[in-house]
């Protein structure tokens, strides 16, 4: 099998929000087994100029979604950024994950080496060829909110290891 960019963006997309999907249903879980409210969780972050975990999941998955949908010349998905809850937060991912699924391989794939610009915060644009985009702005990004998300939850209480992070079949 070739590794192709839509490959390899979709095997990670795919395995990092099964993994955010698993371990916000843990952090759930976890709330309410100690009576907790859940906005605790959403609110809490790692630092003081770091942002919190709601804001960690919404990058995560908005990201790669409208990333992978520039380097596939599609339209951008719409995210409202209204989740106050962790069905809510479950329900983006999932959304996330369609939409993405949903984009032609073909499209991804075309002409590795063809620059891309995109905005890189604001008023910065920049260009790199598309693979790179994918290997060093795409895979980066979504494994830093996935991994900071992750800490945010261990950092609280919740039951979740290195499987969770992995996504791992639990047998």
């Amino acid at each position: 099998m070739t590794n192709t960019i839509s490959s390899s963006l979709n095997a990670a997309v795919g395995q990092m929000f099964t993994a955010l999907d698993g371990i916000l249903e843990k952090a759930a879980a976890h709330a309410a087994a100690n009576e907790t409210d859940e906005t605790v969780y959403l609110n809490w972050r790692l630092a003081p100029d770091m942002l919190p975990l709601l804001r960690q999941v919404r990058i995560a998955t908005e990201l790669p979604a409208r990333a992978m949908s520039r380097l596939a010349g599609g339209d951008m998905p719409t995210f409202t950024d209204d989740e106050e809850t962790i069905p809510q937060l479950r329900d983006r991912i999932k959304k996330a994950h369609a939409h993405i699924k949903s984009l032609p391989a073909n499209a991804l794939d075309t002409d590795p080496g063809e620059p891309i610009s995109f905005p890189a915060g604001p008023g910065t644009e920049m260009t790199l060829p598309r693979l790179a985009y994918a290997q060093n702005f795409i895979l980066p990004n979504l494994y830093f909110h996935v991994t900071t998300a992750y800490a945010i939850l261990r950092s609280i209480g919740v039951d979740i290891g290195k499987r969770d992070f992995l996504a791992a079949q639990q047998s």
